[in-house]
């Protein structure tokens, strides 16, 4: 059997297998509340591994490892960024949200940010909304547009078919069955890029010799500007180069699509056993692509875009039918992020834009969820076909807007306090569009500006706006009463 003929009856199985997930959680999606947030009842091991895979998938599986074989040794910043972020999303973040979710039941990020504030509770919606729409228009072009260039090049078929054919699949077992089907798909998927962060890095050491070797090699693979640990810069713009890559994880607790799993974990017990889990993942994941690109620039022949570096790595070192399932794994994982944004952009224009009051929540309509789900994939799709752009820039863009507009204002949440109205309505905006105006700006070093200043100025104005005398516990009894009455 050759090798496109693998990938093809692989990647069939495994799509039958993600669409009778779809048609399984079908049986358990009856109200708003199981669609966007699986009633609350996520186990550690679906949400931890699936809140992973949708945060990581194509940026982690080709961006990181085309960064590793581009970039050369100062690619290493990326893993401390990486995997701080998580290990503050998930010892820090998941178990105050957890606990704050289920107090105010909360069904979205946005839904529990604009909770108190008042008469800026609809005006918060409203731009959390956009914020939300706009940045994952462009972030789920880019798996669509991943998936659709590893299809291209497996099967030497147009761009345009394979981008159209991944986008169908996920969007089929999206509809119809909701949170529960993206995360145990995502969790399947997760699974997957563990396994294969593991398997690839490995051949590659094996295949020169041992990590010894491997520095050794990169000597004669790298420039001088590649193996310096400041890449091109030296002094304070080094400085300023590790920064701006350090500030990668100050996004992750601001990214609707991952925290939204922590909300939906059943108890406490469950988030501390997911902790463990989803740290262990992004260690495994994001150091073996890190490795996986530099054994690539050795071994393989030289690529022009480094995100293909990964699949020639794949197809020079494994015969054709273990090289064709090992695609088709690391196909099925970058379509992983696509559907839990085309998920929480759902419930962002159809769930919190209705819910502009508490009474407001029970006159919801599933169908009306299901068919934003549609449209944002055709608009997404048409970015992807009409305004290309490479991966890595596409996805730290989007995580840096939202990264601004969401997590200050969280984090300051989570410390206790109520935020007045204005205040978080201010913070999110400064965050958001601060983040995008200073993206059109020629980059400095690792866009150490886009990813610093945004977060800062949000997070001032959020702390600067507590209330002094008002804490959640006050919030969560007032918003029961009115949900009550």
């Amino acid at each position: 059997m050759d090798y496109s003929t693998t990938v093809l009856i692989t990647l069939i199985g495994y799509k039958f297998l993600l669409v009778g997930i779809g048609l399984w959680s079908q049986k358990r999606t009856n109200s708003s509340e199981d669609y966007f947030i699986a009633g609350r009842g996520l186990g550690p091991w679906v949400a931890a591994v699936s809140s992973a895979a949708s945060a990581s998938s194509a940026w982690t599986l080709l961006g990181m490892s085309g960064a590793a074989y581009t970039m050369g040794v100062s690619a290493v910043w990326i893993v401390p960024a990486v995997v701080l972020g998580y290990c503050f999303n998930w010892i820090w973040v998941a178990p105050r949200l957890q606990k704050l979710a289920d107090q105010q039941q909360a069904i979205t990020l946005s839904q529990l940010l604009a909770n108190g504030t008042g008469r800026w509770r609809k005006p918060i919606l409203y731009l959390s909304s956009l914020c939300i729409v706009f940045s994952f228009a462009f972030y789920i072009a880019a798996q669509f547009q991943a998936a659709g260039n590893t299809f291209a090049s497996t099967f030497d078929v147009s761009m345009q078919w394979s981008v159209i054919t991944g986008a169908i699949i996920i969007l089929i077992y999206t509809l119809l069955g909701g949170f529960w089907a993206v995360s145990i798909t995502d969790t399947l998927q997760g699974l997957l890029m563990a396994a294969a962060a593991l398997i690839l890095p490995i051949a590659g050491l094996l295949t020169l010799g041992g990590p010894l070797e491997l520095w050794q090699q990169m000597q004669l693979a790298f420039t001088a500007e590649q193996l310096s640990i400041t890449g091109p810069y030296s002094g304070l713009v080094g400085l300023a180069f590790i920064i701006g890559l350090l500030g990668i994880g100050l996004g992750n607790p601001g990214q609707p699509h991952v925290v939204n799993r922590m909300m939906a974990l059943r108890d406490s017990k469950a988030v501390k056993q997911a902790k463990v889990i989803a740290i262990g993942w992004s260690m495994i994941v994001i150091t073996g692509m890190l490795i996986l690109g530099w054994c690539a620039k050795i071994i393989i022949e030289p690529v022009a875009n480094g995100e293909q570096a990964l699949l020639d790595f794949t197809n020079q070192l494994f015969p054709p039918m273990i090289a064709g399932i090992m695609i088709a794994a690391i196909l099925s994982a970058i379509m992983s992020t696509a559907d839990s944004q085309l998920l929480v952009s759902a419930s962002a224009i159809s769930y919190d834009i209705k819910a502009t009051d508490e009474h407001s929540l029970a006159q919801h309509s599933l169908l009306k969820s299901r068919l934003t789900v549609v449209i944002m994939c055709l608009i997404s799709v048409i970015i992807a076909l009409f305004a290309p752009e490479d991966i890595f820039s596409r996805v730290l863009f989007a995580w840096n807007a939202l990264g601004a507009a969401f997590g200050p204002l969280l984090i300051v949440r989570l410390l206790g306090r109520k935020i007045a109205g204005k205040a978080a309505f201010a913070s999110m905006f400064i965050g958001f569009f601060s983040a995008v105006l200073l993206s059109l700006f020629d980059s400095p070093p690792d866009d150490y500006l886009e990813r610093i200043i945004p977060f800062a100025l949000a997070f001032y104005i959020a702390f600067t706006g507590r209330l002094k005398h008002s804490t959640d516990v006050e919030a969560t009894k007032n918003h029961s009463s009115a949900h009550n009455s």
